[in-house]
């Protein structure tokens, strides 16, 4: 039986069995030394996914907010796409992005993005509209053009905001890639997924608390880094 499948079933009329896999426990640490690899697997692709599509849904964002920034006209157009993208449910939009990508990696990923783009270009436009327009004159009073002031003034400026929403959509995204196991790439998803069809308690339990691991994780990294990139925060709270 292959070491994914399902627990250990003893035969009607034996004794009882005396490992944790043969009883189907929540908790067993058999699962965990003989599916070793399996759940390193699991688990890299799950970062695998989840980072490649906040990295892009970041990428996208950032122009998105800076334009609606720059241009009042454009900024509704831009929070109502990106917040009716948010609405869809997940199913439903995987089935629309299938056409386009049929059961890929890059199906999730797509998915993925476009739900985080609500998340960070909400935080990346509030962040550039707190910028005090007393510190944008200034800059342009020094001779900062546009992208200059853009770059070295406003984005700085924007980034506990910016790094708030990247935390949310980060830990979002941990979350939404285990709906990827409906077309087998769903990282610790596949093994929830396969484990609910079997009754397998300890492959459940042991892929669930891992996506809340990484979840965590992922949050108090980026919280590492907000810290170690908007110092003036930490002066301010002192």
């Amino acid at each position: 039986m292959p070491p994914w499948s399902g627990p250990l079933t003893p035969s009607p009329g034996s004794a009882p069995p005396d490992d944790c896999l043969a009883r189907n426990d929540w908790i067993c640490g058999e699962y965990l030394s003989t599916r070793r690899h399996i759940l390193l697997d699991a688990v890299v692709q799950h970062l695998q996914l989840t980072a490649l599509a906040v990295l892009i849904a970041l990428v996208l964002a950032v122009p998105l907010a800076v334009v609606a920034r720059r241009w009042t006209l454009a900024s509704g157009p831009v929070l109502a796409l990106t917040t009716i993208l948010y609405t869809i449910p997940s199913l439903a939009m995987f089935s629309l992005l299938l056409p386009a990508y049929g059961l890929s990696a890059s199906l999730v990923v797509a998915g993925l993005v476009l739900y985080s783009l609500t998340l960070l270009v909400r935080n990346i436009l509030a962040g550039l509209r707190a910028v005090p327009e007393d510190t944008r004159q200034a800059a342009r009073g020094m001779g900062y053009g546009p992208v200059r002031l853009l770059l070295t003034v406003e984005l700085p400026l924007a980034l506990p905001a910016a790094m708030a929403g990247l935390r949310i959509a980060m830990v979002s995204a941990v979350s939404l890639v285990t709906v990827g196991a409906i077309v087998g790439y769903g990282g610790l998803g596949n093994l929830i997924y396969a484990g609910m069809n079997t009754f397998f308690k300890a492959q459940v339990l042991t892929a669930s608390v891992l996506c809340v691991v990484i979840a965590v994780a992922a949050d108090l990294l980026l919280l590492g880094v907000q810290r170690i990139l908007t110092p003036w925060t930490r002066a301010s709270h002192a």
